[in-house]
This record gives C-alpha cells, sequence and structure tokens, in this order.
C-alpha cells in the first residue's frame, strides 16, 4: 500500500506502485509511473509521463521534468534539477509567449542505482551511468560512464565509485571498494563488477 500526503498534488492519471511514500507539497502529474518502494520527498515535482523504477528516492525539492527515464534504485538530491529544454526561452522570436507546442522536450536518462547530489544540474540530453555519482552542485552536460565519480562546473570525472558509493582505489589491474572489497576492472571500455 503506497502513502501519500494530503497536501501532495497526485495526478489521478499517475500510476504509483506498491510502498511508494509521496511526502508533503509534492507534485506527481499525469501520466508519470512511480515504481514500487519509491520515496518522492516534500515538494518534489515529476513531470508528466516520467518513469521511476523501483526503489528510487527524490528528495525534498527536486525538479525531474518529463521526459525523463529513471531505472530502480536512483537517489536524486534535494533540489536538484534535470531539464529538458536545449534551448530554453519564454517567447518565441515574434515576441509571442512559447507553449508545449512551440519546443520539444528531451530528457534526462539515469542508470541502475545512479546518484545525483543536492543541487546538481543534469542538462538534458544526458545519460548517467549505473552506480555513477554526480556530486553536489556539479552541473552535467555530457554522458556520464556507470561507475564514474563527477564534480565541479561543468562536471569532470574525478575517479571511480563502487555499488556502495565509495570511491575506488586502485589495486593492481583492479579498482577495489574500501567498504565492501568488490573489485572491479576495466573490459570493453567500460568498468565492471568482477566476481
Amino acid at each position: 500500500m503506497s502513502h501519500i500526503e494530503n497536501t501532495a498534488d497526485v495526478s489521478a492519471g499517475a500510476r504509483i506502485g506498491a510502498g511508494t511514500h509521496i511526502w508533503h507539497l509534492a507534485q506527481v502529474r499525469e501520466g508519470a509511473q512511480i515504481g514500487a518502494g519509491c520515496n518522492i520527498g516534500r515538494g518534489a515535482y515529476i513531470g508528466p509521463d516520467v518513469i521511476l523504477g523501483k526503489n528510487c528516492k527524490i528528495q525534498n525539492y527536486a525538479l525531474v521534468y518529463e521526459p525523463a527515464r529513471l531505472e530502480g534504485g536512483v537517489f536524486i538530491g534535494p533540489a536538484a534539477v534535470l531539464t529538458n529544454d536545449l534551448y530554453p526561452r519564454a517567447i518565441n522570436t515574434d515576441g509571442t509567449l512559447k507553449d508545449g507546442s512551440d519546443w520539444h522536450a528531451v530528457g534526462v536518462t539515469l542508470r541502475e542505482g545512479a546518484s545525483i547530489g543536492a543541487r546538481a544540474v543534469c542538462i538534458a540530453p544526458v545519460e548517467i551511468g549505473a552506480w555513477a555519482m554526480v556530486a553536489a552542485g556539479a552541473v552535467v552536460s555530457k554522458d556520464v560512464p556507470a561507475h564514474a565519480l563527477m564534480v565541479g562546473v561543468p562536471a569532470k570525472q574525478l575517479g571511480w565509485v563502487g555499488k556502495s558509493g565509495h570511491r575506488l582505489i586502485p589495486e593492481g589491474e583492479d579498482w577495489v571498494c574500501p567498504a565492501t572489497g568488490e573489485r572491479y576492472r576495466f573490459a570493453n571500455d567500460e568498468l565492471s563488477s568482477v566476481g
């Protein structure tokens, strides 16, 4: 059973998974699909037709604009923004107010377990790889590989992180998580867990 606070604005046209909590003043628009076990924080915004996989955590005042796609286990920090407009303008070149027919929305895709820090901005269209971590306040304007640690404005890769979120330490051919001991190795231009 999901829990939706009375002050939340959840469209009747949204699908909410079992065990999901939607807190005070959050807005979930029509066509949004929220997976099971998600947590949508106070004042968060989930745009029309946005898709969240199971067990996502969207912190207070985060803005997830359509057509964003989030796989399972994604974390969006407080006041982070996933944009959707390549050429943002309030008016057309003739001075008339723009409406939905005057632009084409583009989305941000976050793969399994990715984390976006507080007040970070992901400028669509970008893809954030599985288990990648974007630091607080970073501005991402290019695709991010799986397990990458991204920091700064514009965001640059500082290192690698494991599934636990800890920065990986190089050890011979491997990268090792100091918290779990899990080992990772490059193969085919990507970092992957090794058994």
